[in-house]
């Protein structure tokens, strides 16, 4: 068997640059015992208020947790929610070197109340028009200073926030190309065919539908959707296509090699952050040299393990070896 621990240990180090939309995830936790006498809504007692993390922030936080230097590189607001995300950076060893401060944006946070556990309401405070041309400018320069000092990868992780404007995707293809630096995308509907030359693009089922206008039963219409991943790397002219298709596992493909990957039997509680730990995990896993089969499986074991626990949250370094040994020790049994 393939020593597994050899690569989990390249993980260690690498430093990579995450652009995109960085949020607050707010979590006002309480418990519900009475309908409110105003509305018909329930009274939330407080308990407890938690701050974490979320949107590319989260895909950094994954990042460290697979032994990983993640640098963040975004633009936020001069307000009290930006302070207490850079906080949340310092504290979780991320740096912020590639973070722009704007005094006309609005930090994005999802506040989330949550009663006796359930998910009762979410609260979003955020602006979703593209950041301002110097704000694009002093990024660009943030993310050029950086490329200077040398990086592994860049992962792009859109969330529509605005971030990720067209002029700013291209020209940081364009110079991560130029260096020979591999680029993970993590897309959504808004830029999706914008992502052109990238080493790795990694939509989910719904969004590859959106992003081609494209409609299609994915289990018995195969075909349709590869001819729609085969449309796609026409477009995006992509080295890598990795699909994540929920219940049904994943599809990778590069050139004339594809592989599906099914997905494993778990309890689902939650697929809140699944995909963040999915593109940190696919992009180690490229950059440690395992063959895309491997990458595509042991993403997919990460994307399982984190929708069994409750909220976003991490995943665990070991816990991800341990699972991939044990699956992959099964699988060679079984032949």
């Amino acid at each position: 068997m393939i020593n597994f621990q050899e690569y989990f240990e390249k993980f260690n180090d690498k430093k990579i640059l995450v652009v995109g939309d960085v949020m607050l995830d707010t979590y006002i936790r309480g418990k519900v015992a009475r309908v409110s006498p105003e509305a018909p809504v329930p009274i939330v007692s407080f308990d407890k208020e938690e701050e974490r993390l979320g949107g590319a922030a989260n895909v950094a936080v994954n990042l460290v947790a697979l032994g990983a230097k993640p640098i963040i590189c975004s633009v936020v607001g001069n307000d009290n929610s930006a302070r207490a995300m850079s906080t949340l950076f310092e504290e979780s060893g991320i740096s912020v070197e590639g973070l722009v401060y704007s005094s006309v944006r609005k930090t994005t946070v999802k506040t989330r109340v949550i009663g006796n556990n359930q998910h009762l309401l979410r609260i979003d405070a955020e602006q979703t028009n593209d950041i301002t041309e110097v704000e694009q400018l002093d990024l660009y320069h943030s993310i050029c200073k950086l490329i200077d000092q040398g990086i592994d990868a860049i992962i792009f992780e859109d969330y529509n926030k605005g971030v990720l404007t067209k002029w700013l995707i291209e020209k940081t293809i364009e110079l991560a190309n130029q260096n020979g630096i591999i680029t993970c995308v993590d897309p959504k509907k808004h830029n999706f065919l914008s992502f052109k030359n990238v080493t790795l693009f990694k939509p989910n089922l719904k969004e590859l539908k959106e992003g081609l206008m494209k409609e299609f039963n994915f289990s018995n219409q195969r075909q349709l959707f590869e001819d729609a991943v085969h449309q796609l790397e026409t477009l995006l002219n992509n080295e890598i296509s990795f699909v994540t298709l929920s219940e049904h596992g994943v599809f990778i493909k590069r050139n004339n090699e594809k592989h599906y990957v099914p997905a494993h039997l778990r309890n689902i509680a939650d697929v809140s952050g699944a995909g963040d730990t999915v593109i940190s995990v696919a992009t180690l896993c490229l950059l440690s040299g395992l063959s895309i089969d491997h990458v595509a499986e042991i993403a997919n074991i990460a994307g399982g393990l984190v929708c069994e626990e409750s909220g976003v949250v991490s995943i665990s370094k070991l816990h991800l070896l341990q699972e991939t040994e044990s699956i992959f020790k099964a699988k060679e049994q079984k032949h």
